[in-house]
């Protein structure tokens, strides 16, 4: 079994060879199984609260329960990244930038299994993101 020691050792060309892909694989797959899992423990936890007791008590349950659903939208949306990167392991696209097709690079990826972008890239889009963000407050 390959570990981040040994992927990292490899070289530039070997760069999303069956022991990387199987390695991240294996890697999304644990995530998933254990995001699954929490996501349906909030989901339940949800589900049980009430809105019993006094307006202090309902206030208290109320701000709980806001933040157990972004709890959950955040764990579902990381689902999905998860599903969408095993997808791409699959298609043989993992590990390369949707942007440019260059090698997104092992560290960013250990880092970020879901990654989609290679670090300029992303960095590019931060950047838009900040000028439209500066640009609607002003």
């Amino acid at each position: 079994m390959t570990d981040e020691t040994q992927l990292l050792a490899m070289p530039a060309a070997d760069y999303m060879n069956e022991a990387q892909l199987a390695f991240f694989q294996r890697r999304l797959e644990r995530e998933r199984e254990t995001l699954a899992a929490a996501l349906a423990e909030t989901r339940a936890i949800i589900v049980d609260s009430r809105g019993d007791g006094d307006d202090a008590d309902l206030a208290a349950n109320e701000e709980t329960l806001s933040l157990l659903l972004r709890q959950a939208d955040r764990e579902t949306r990381l689902l999905r990244k998860i599903a969408a990167a095993l997808q791409r392991i699959e298609s043989g696209d993992y590990g390369f930038c949707d942007e440019t097709g260059q090698p997104i690079g092992l560290k960013r990826l250990l880092l970020r299994p879901t990654a989609t972008l290679c670090l300029e890239a992303k960095e590019r889009q931060e950047q838009r993101e900040h000028h439209y963000a500066k640009r609607r407050s002003a």
